[in-house]
Parts: C-alpha cells; sequence; structure tokens
C-alpha cells in the first residue's frame, strides 16, 4: 500500500453465507453470468469516461497554452511560427493521450483504490514530455517552451483531480453497481476474513467478494454471514472461479499443504479471464517498504526495516517548521478571537496545559484552548465510572464538563491550535500518533511503547479515522502501523484528509 490513509481494518463489513461444509457443496458453485457482466459493463464504461475525461483535460491544457503563447508572443507570432506552434500543440495532444493508454493508466486493477493509478499517470506525463523534449530541442522549437511552463503543470493536475473525482463518483454508487471487477477469495478462514474486511473497507469500488474458497472441513467465524458463496475444496478453486465468472481470484498466504497450489491454481486459470492475486501476510506493512527480486527463478521479497532518524527525519521536520510557523501568522487573528471566546464563556484562562508524553518517553507541557470548566481535573474522579472509552482513554460523549464555548471548539477541533506552538518548538509533529497522559504510557503494553518512538502529532491516523468513535485496540494499531510506515507524502495526504475531516466532524466530542 501506498497511501498511509488506507491501512488494513479489522471490521467485518462484508459477509460470507455460512454453510455446512459438506461434498454436496462441493459440487458446483451458483453461476452469476448477470453479475459478471454487470461488473464488465461497469468497468468498460468507467474506462470509457476516464478516456473522454482525460482527453479534455490535456485538450484545455494544450489549450491554455496556445491562448498563453498567442496573449504574450502575439507581436512575435508569423502566421507560419502561428501554425508551428498549433502543428506543436496538436503532437502533444495526440502523444498524452496515446501516452496514458500505452502506459497502461487506466487498467481494472489499478483504478479507484490506492496511489498506482496517480503514480501512472504522473510517471506517464513526466516520460512523455521528455521524449517531446529531446525531439523538440533536435527540432529547435523554442516556442515549444510553453507547453512545459503552462499545459504540463496545468495538465498533470487538472488528469490527477479528475481520477480523483472519478473514485468520489464511484464510491458514491450503490454497491450493487459500483465496482469493477468480482473476486473470490482463497485461503484458510482466518486469513480470509481478514482480507475481505481489509478489501471490504478500502477497495469496495474496485472489488466485489464474489464467493470465498476454504480447506476442507473448515469454518468461517460464526457471525460472518451474508449472501457470497462458498466452497469448501481448495482443489476446486479455479472451476469455481470459472463458474462465477469472476475477473480475479486472490489468493491469501498459503492455503494449501503443497508448496506448489498457487503454481498450479496460475496454470489452471490459464484461458479463463480472471486474474491472480497474491496476499501477504504483511497487514502492517505498506508497500514502499516491500521490495521483489527475483533470483534464479525464486521471487524473493525485501522487506525494508523502519527508521526512526536520517534525512527524511529532517525533512519532517522542516515541514514542521514552515508549515506551524505560517499557518500561526496566518490564524493569529482566529486565536485572538477563539481566545476571547473562551474568557467571555467563563471563568478561567484561555489557554489549557497539561503534561504529556513525547518522543522516547520525554514529557513536555501541551498547549490546548481550554474546553472544559476549571475544575474539570476534580471532576474526574466523580465520573470515572461513566466512561465510554475503551483501554487507558477516558472519553464521555456527553461529558459535563465541557463549557458551551468548548463543545464547538472541541466539534472542529478548534481547540487544539495552540499545539501549533508545540510543533514549532519541536515537541510534537503536524502529523504522528496521538500524545498520550503520563498515566496512559504506564499501563501500555510492550509493542505499544512503540508508539513513542517517533514524536506525537497535531494530528495523524487518528484523527481521520473516526477519533474517539475508535476503540483503543483500533487506535493502537492505526499508531503503530504510522510509526512503521510514515513518509512526507503520506503526512500530506493525512493533512489533506484532516482538511476535510474539520469541515465534516467524525468522533469528536
Amino acid at each position: 500500500m501506498d497511501e498511509l490513509t488506507a491501512p488494513p481494518s479489522r471490521n467485518w463489513a462484508i459477509g460470507v453465507r455460512r454453510t455446512r461444509r459438506s461434498h454436496t457443496r462441493q459440487e458446483g458453485a451458483p453461476r452469476a453470468p448477470g453479475a459478471a457482466s454487470t461488473t464488465r459493463s461497469t468497468a468498460r464504461t468507467y474506462q470509457a469516461r476516464l478516456i473522454v475525461t482525460d482527453t479534455l483535460v490535456i485538450i484545455a491544457a494544450v489549450a491554455l497554452a496556445c491562448a498563453s503563447w498567442f496573449g504574450l508572443d502575439s507581436q512575435r507570432a508569423s502566421p507560419t511560427s502561428s501554425a508551428e506552434f498549433l502543428g506543436v500543440g496538436l503532437l502533444v495532444v495526440i502523444a498524452w493521450a496515446c501516452g496514458l493508454s500505452v502506459f497502461q493508466t487506466r487498467e481494472r486493477y489499478v483504478l479507484a483504490f490506492g496511489a498506482t493509478e496517480y503514480k501512472r499517470i504522473i510517471s506517464t506525463t513526466t516520460t512523455t514530455f521528455g521524449v517531446l523534449a529531446i525531439a523538440f530541442l533536435v527540432a529547435q522549437m523554442t516556442a515549444s517552451r510553453w507547453f512545459f511552463l503552462v499545459a504540463l503543470p496545468v495538465g498533470l493536475v487538472g488528469l490527477v483531480v479528475s481520477r480523483w473525482g472519478w473514485r468520489k463518483w464511484l464510491a458514491g454508487r450503490q454497491e450493487s453497481t459500483r465496482s469493477l471487477s468480482r473476486a473470490i477469495v482463497v485461503g484458510r478462514p482466518h486469513d480470509v476474513e481478514q482480507i475481505v474486511s481489509q478489501m471490504t473497507t478500502t477497495m469496495s469500488a474496485a472489488y466485489t467478494i464474489s464467493g470465498i474458497v476454504v480447506p476442507l472441513d473448515t469454518e468461517v467465524s460464526p457471525g460472518f454471514a451474508g449472501d457470497v458463496a462458498v466452497a469448501a475444496d481448495l482443489a476446486r478453486s479455479a472451476a469455481f472461479a470459472k463458474e462465477l465468472g469472476v475477473d480475479a481470484v486472490i489468493v491469501v498466504g498459503q492455503p494449501g499443504e503443497s508448496a506448489d497450489f498457487i503454481r498450479d491454481l496460475a496454470w489452471q486459470l490459464e484461458g479463463s479471464s480472471a486474474h491472480l492475486i497474491l496476499a501477504m501476510n504483511l497487514m502492517n506493512i505498506a508497500g514502499p517498504r516491500i521490495h521483489f527480486r527475483p533470483v534464479d527463478g525464486m521471487p524473493l521479497m525485501h522487506v525494508e526495516l523502519p527508521q526512526f532518524e536520517g534525512m527524511k527525519h529532517v525533512l519532517k521536520r522542516v515541514l514542521d517548521v514552515v508549515c506551524s510557523g505560517t499557518a500561526m501568522l496566518l490564524l493569529s487573528p482566529v486565536f485572538l478571537v477563539i481566545a476571547w471566546l473562551v474568557r467571555r464563556g467563563g471563568d478561567g484562562g484561555a489557554i489549557f496545559t497539561q503534561e504529556r508524553v513525547g518522543q522516547n518517553g520525554s514529557t513536555f507541557q501541551i498547549y490546548k484552548f481550554r474546553s472544559m470548566v476549571p475544575n474539570a481535573t476534580q471532576m474526574l474522579e466523580q465520573l470515572a465510572d461513566q466512561n465510554e472509552g475503551s483501554g487507558a482513554l477516558f472519553k464521555l460523549r456527553d461529558d459535563p464538563r465541557v463549557t458551551p464555548v468548548g463543545r464547538y471548539l472541541r466539534k472542529y477541533s478548534l481547540d487544539e491550535l495552540p499545539q501549533l506552538w508545540n510543533v514549532f518548538i519541536g515537541d510534537m509533529s503536524l502529523v504522528g500518533p496521538r500524545p498520550p497522559l503520563p498515566h496512559e504510557v504506564l499501563g501500555y503494553d510492550h509493542h505499544v511503547q512503540r508508539r513513542l518512538y517517533i514524536k506525537p502529532g497535531l494530528t495523524g491516523m487518528w484523527q481521520i479515522n473516526g477519533r474517539s468513535d475508535l476503540s483503543w485496540e483500533e487506535s493502537v494499531r492505526l499508531d503503530l502501523y504510522y510509526v512503521e510506515n510514515w513518509s512526507v507524502i503520506g503526512d500530506l495526504v493525512i493533512m489533506w484528509r484532516t482538511l476535510r475531516v474539520l469541515i465534516k466532524p467524525v468522533g469528536a466530542y
């Protein structure tokens, strides 16, 4: 996985019909030609729309470059040079549009989830313009610089934004008609449940799970039920896929006893329309840390260990200082208004300070706009039996200690703004795990201590995935995932998603 914003989830969101495993069930599975044709029709229609949108974006970007050239260089433009410039523009349109097809930016297996689709658009665009730059240099076409100055950045942004918009549109359709492909999942029950849950949460627009295949005499978990077809014979995986007419067979782990199971399955799928997809049991490791290195026919997988120091941490610190300093400068009027509202809403100061635990167990004073009554700490003991949080967290949806102004500030996370100063001075980072209280850290299990390997964040995975609605286990899992897989690009994505969450708050109380 390339984006930190879509980690594995353990919330069972799709079911499998729980049937008694018997040899009569293994004799066949219900055919679903209608469903297969529906998904393929949806995929073809979606790809056709992408072709139209991509072409329009490219034409608009090139047209803008032409308009800029004619507007700014009109005195130097002769009929001959104008015709030459328009011809170059047409060449750019054709090369760019063909490049998006040649480099398979609209293949079903890269659409609707993950960062691969965006990466292909960016790499295709840069490659296409690199080739064009060489051609224009050889031909000494100096006017072509306008296409690099205008069409390239405008078109690239337009392509990425349009693909993002189509993803949103696809995800918003009815579940029965939005997926681009149908798949079956093959593996042991526990592994199947995990991958089905994850795909339903993060890849529902790309795949509909039409069936599962588990070993003989095994059962899926009680309650994991629905309308998904089930087969209990790994030997019939390929036949099951053909009968259902699916587009992909997803194999989780090593479901069979034989080491040749996956090879044999690939052979059996030859001639069908189904792709074979292997899902590794590396649920908490992001894609960029995984590299394949074939050696003498063996596909060796290299997993990079997480790094907690080095140049990318320097870049993270630079980003923290620049962004937090700029934000404090721009938001200073907002700070003054909020401080006035807090002071006007009751006794006590506008700023609340509290000891929190930072990187490597060091403590620091966190700053927040006061959202509770001054004696909130003393009232905590009286409310302990009403705790709605889990694990070491205390949460109360209708906390009587929260002031009317504070309730509004909490809903939109405005009470967290003073933490920009904590980021600026180095106690915190813009993105990171939730900053814990000292008594919470005392109750940490050994593996949870890994949350303290990097600086806590003003926002993070917990902020964009439900905040207080998350269970303690889910909050820990998200934080640990971030600690081991963070990247500067991932931080930028989380910050962008945080802005969306602030507009439509979830789990903030």
